[in-house]
């Protein structure tokens, strides 16, 4: 089982459309924010989509297309954009119900379901004390 990195490389996103436009650019393309995050610009297109959906960033087409935010980065939290690109629990239960005759699958959803819901929860209060510009000031931070 891999880990997720679409918070990663959605908040990388935010952060290099943010810190691009401070230094004076209206938009910034799907192709150059992919090359800062070495992934595929249909990658960060699809994200942005969401991020889109969710009021975080708007689209321009034509000349001149591209992606600006839509808030500044100091109203914008992890957990705004954990929100807009992941729709469902962070952990998730058997997606068929387990054997009720057997005493574990009688009892296992039960057993983790309070556990999920505290890990939810901290996890949820940490995004949303972070905001994408204490990120991207931590990113400015790190020495090169």
């Amino acid at each position: 089982m891999s880990a997720n990195s679409r918070l990663t490389i959605a908040a990388h996103a935010l952060a290099w459309i943010g810190l691009y436009q401070r230094q004076g650019h209206e938009v910034a393309t799907s192709e150059q924010i992919a090359s800062s995050a070495n992934t595929n610009p249909v990658v960060i297109r699809r994200l942005l989509g969401e991020l889109r959906a969710a009021g975080l960033v708007e689209s321009r087409r034509g000349v001149g297309a591209g992606w600006t935010l839509t808030r500044d980065l100091k109203k914008m939290t992890l957990l705004d954009v954990y929100d807009a690109i992941e729709p469902g629990p962070l952990f998730a239960l058997h997606r068929a119900s387990p054997d009720e005759g057997c005493v574990i699958g009688h009892g296992i959803q039960p057993a983790l379901q309070d556990v999920y819901a505290g890990i939810e929860c901290t996890v949820r209060t940490e995004l949303s004390k972070t905001t994408l510009e204490d990120v991207l000031q931590a990113v400015l931070a790190v020495p090169r």
